[in-house]
């Protein structure tokens, strides 16, 4: 007789009610803590410029401080030899590659093609390579995401093993070839993700045959841009700046100072999303009346509008997923993901942020430390950080 499945705690969010974290915030803090501590591990690793000024490692000629998405949806692809813009734009699944960046800081060369008409206007047929300092860079980028893995199996063990199986049934029955991390977040598109391709002729895998076994990092993005994708089908807002900046507001305005401590994404990151959310009627930026300086922003009755239709199709879509994946499945996803996460995604009450003390020389060790984790990653030009940094 065929053994029955367990049943595992339901989902606690429900539409029109707050009910426990919603699902994308429960991948949200999970992906940035893990980005974070890869962050910080190649950073102490690699030859590096950043704002710090003159250090050792910079004058080593180290290319300019990136994060983890640079690696999994760019350099993991860009071989010594060369490989071209479209060959790039297949492999990693995303138009959203930031060589131009990657460039400016250092990391690759853009040229004409060998083809006899790659020329510098058909972008497909342009070759990257690697620079040497972004060989180096990739050396130390490629045992780092094992090596992150690991640290979290010791520390949450068999909680570590549940989320990975239930992340790796729900990818499996995706439909669309996604990339690694999530692409950068651009406030032309309003913030909202690129559609990607269907799951066919174009994937890795169809043309090796050989599937690579997913990092825990791309198990979580990939889940959390799906669940992304049909958030955004319903909504006009995108959901990182519905989950990080307009989730705060209110009818009475908050400090803009304030936001990053509220959102746990940087300054400018909100001030992206605030500018979005005013060029569109839903908030208004004022002074602070109760303050000689400074400005607040507060929500318009067409922002309440808005917040409240993103609390509607954030339950609305983990009721459909339920639906889609099964209940028990998205149970066990969010159960392994609440042990991991904890009851918030804050300094106080999250096992996460046991992992995230910076080593004494990188630049997160020089800033305010973060006391909550985002709730939607804001992976923006300025060099792929999660939190917008």
């Amino acid at each position: 007789m065929a053994q029955q499945l367990p049943r595992w705690p339901q989902p606690r969010i429900m539409v029109g009610m707050a009910a426990g974290l919603p699902l994308p915030t429960l991948l949200s803090a999970t992906l940035v803590a893990f980005t974070v501590e890869f962050d910080n591990e190649s950073e102490h690793r690699m030859p590096h410029r950043t704002t710090g000024g003159d250090t050792a490692k910079a004058r080593s000629g180290g290319p300019w401080l990136v994060s983890q998405v640079m690696w999994s949806n760019v350099m993991r692809y860009v071989v010594e030899d060369g490989i071209s813009v479209g060959q790039l734009r297949t492999q990693s699944r995303t138009t959203r590659n930031s060589l131009k960046g990657l460039q400016r800081w250092g990391y690759v060369v853009v040229e004409p093609g060998r083809a006899e008409r790659a020329t510098l206007g058909r972008d497909d047929e342009l070759l990257v390579r690697p620079t040497a300092a972004g060989r180096r860079a990739q050396d130390v980028w490629r045992p780092l995401a094992g090596l992150i893995e690991g640290r979290w199996q010791l520390r949450f063990g068999s909680d570590l093993d549940t989320l990975r199986q239930s992340l790796q049934a729900v990818v499996g029955e995706l439909d669309f070839d996604l990339p690694d991390y999530l692409p950068v977040v651009y406030p032309t598109q309003n913030g909202k993700a690129e559609i990607p391709s269907l799951r066919g002729a174009a994937s890795v895998a169809a043309k090796t045959g050989i599937p690579r076994p997913l990092e825990l990092s791309a198990l979580l993005s990939q889940v959390l841009l799906a669940f992304t994708l049909d958030f955004e089908r319903e909504s006009r807002i995108s959901l990182p700046i519905s989950a990080n900046t307009l989730r705060v507001l209110d009818d009475t305005g908050v400090r803009i100072r304030d936001l990053p401590a509220l959102t746990g994404v940087s300054k400018e990151a909100n001030a992206m999303a605030v500018g979005f959310l005013a060029r569109h009627g839903c908030v208004v930026v004022e002074p602070d009346p109760s303050a000689s300086r400074g400005k607040r922003v507060r929500l318009t009755v067409k922002g309440r509008r808005a917040q409240d239709k993103y609390r509607r199709i954030l339950g609305a879509t983990e009721e459909q997923w339920g639906s889609r994946f099964g209940e028990d499945r998205i149970a066990r996803l969010r159960w392994s993901l609440e042990r991991l996460v904890g009851e918030e995604p804050n300094a106080t009450q999250s096992p996460l942020f046991s992992g995230l003390e910076p080593y004494p020389d990188g630049w997160r060790a020089s800033v305010r430390r973060p006391d909550m984790l985002p709730h939607y990653p804001m992976v923006l030009h300025r060099g792929g950080y999660p939190d917008g940094s």
